[in-house]
């Protein structure tokens, strides 16, 4: 592999570690945003079940966006 053609891939890995940690970061967001629409749901008496779906969909993405950062900063860590 050229010197430049590593060049380049490191620079596109770093902007797409620079994108999966604004995933990241926006995945959080959503978390704390839906966990407390259902608390607020639950505390008025209303039924969570959809509300707790949508949570776990967020959960499952969170965990994809994180491991998907933590693979491209371990293929950086190793160039």
């Amino acid at each position: 592999m050229s010197e430049r053609y590593r060049l380049a891939h490191r620079m596109m890995q770093r902007r797409h570690l620079a994108q999966g940690e604004q995933h990241v970061a926006q995945g959080m967001k959503h978390i704390a945003i839906q966990e407390r629409i259902v608390a607020d749901m639950s505390r008025l008496g209303y039924d969570t079940t959809e509300a707790w779906k949508l949570l776990n969909n967020f959960y499952a993405a969170q965990t994809l966006h994180t491991q998907h950062r933590d693979c491209i900063l371990k293929e950086l860590e190793e160039q």
